[in-house]
């Protein structure tokens, strides 16, 4: 994640006021009622994938109040959803609060009046959702404002779990996978919010098959890797292995068939390819993550019944037929 605001590095005369101008910036106009301006601490962490905007913050004991005067001279339209760490946040807005706690999350919409009250030093994650696009994922068109759902396990534990990989993977993840990423975020997020006991079952095969996308794309990001493998993938993805071969289940093949075969099939599109016919076969199964080009043969002689050189004849004869 990129830090965007950092206490430490002002003076502490003046780290109150920085304070009040960067959340205003970073997040929305407010009102804020610190404490001592000396002893403030200030913290916050940013990952951007696509609509979708993540916050990892540290905060002081402070009151944060948005008014109707705030509201009327803004034009993001967004909700914020707020996963705790350490301490606690009062979230005040239409006359219900909610107190976010470890284990505890919940969602408040930015452009009605609302206070955060804290009072301790804090550490949450904020996520920020557009709201037409966070709407469209539910059948009354608005998500239940300031509900609490259970981060501890279920679907619950599943977001923050996401929402903590997309955080600490934030540097390597691809441009071209955030937007896509950041989708499959508020669909989890939604599951999260609108699950009732008995429809349980349904939200959570509908999260596996979400988590289940992510892992391939990430898989596909990365067939170059002659180090990846199941127990990398799983780390990166902020899963455990038995979890992440749950997942595959629903293909009917292990994870490591499934990383074998997308190589295999990368690897005979290049063979395939005219802009590598000039490319070693030894090369092209090197860029697919393979470490030897023997293995590689004998791998694609048993999956296509050919030899390397064979598919790139074939494929030849096919461009000129």
């Amino acid at each position: 994640m990129e830090v965007v605001f950092d206490s430490k590095s002002i003076a502490a005369s003046k780290r109150r006021e920085a304070w009040r101008d960067a959340i205003c910036e970073i997040y929305l106009q407010v009102d804020c009622e610190v404490g001592s301006a000396r002893e403030y601490a200030g913290y916050v962490q940013e990952a951007r994938y696509g609509a979708v905007t993540i916050t990892d913050a540290i905060i002081s004991p402070q009151v944060i109040s948005r008014r109707a005067c705030h509201v009327g001279n803004f034009d993001k339209d967004c909700y914020y959803i707020g996963i705790e760490h350490i301490g606690a946040v009062d979230i005040r807005q239409a006359g219900s609060s909610f107190e976010l706690r470890p284990g505890r999350g919940s969602l408040y919409y930015a452009n009605e009046p609302y206070e955060l009250h804290c009072g301790v030093t804090s550490r949450q994650f904020w996520i920020e959702l557009p709201r037409a696009v966070f709407d469209s994922r539910f059948d009354g068109g608005r998500p239940p404002m300031l509900k609490y759902f259970d981060l501890r396990r279920g679907l619950g534990r599943i977001t923050a779990e996401f929402c903590a990989s997309l955080a600490r993977e934030s540097v390597s993840v691809p441009e071209p996978s955030r937007g896509v990423l950041g989708e499959q975020f508020m669909d989890l997020l939604a599951a999260a919010l609108s699950a009732e006991p008995d429809r349980q079952s349904a939200a959570e095969n509908g999260v596996q098959s979400a988590r289940l996308r992510s892992v391939r794309a990430y898989i596909e990001a990365h067939l170059d890797d002659p180090n990846l493998s199941p127990a990398s993938i799983a780390i990166h993805n902020g899963i455990s292995v038995r979890y992440l071969h749950h997942l595959f289940r629903q293909l009917d093949v292990t994870v490591s068939d499934w990383l074998r075969l997308r190589r295999l099939e990368r690897c005979r599109e290049l063979l395939g390819s005219p802009r590598h016919a000039h490319t070693s076969i030894t090369d092209i199964a090197f860029s697919c993550g393979f470490s030897s080009s023997s293995h590689f043969s004998n791998l694609f002689r048993a999956q296509y019944g050919m030899r390397p050189s064979d598919a790139r004849s074939v494929d030849r004869d096919r461009d000129f037929a």
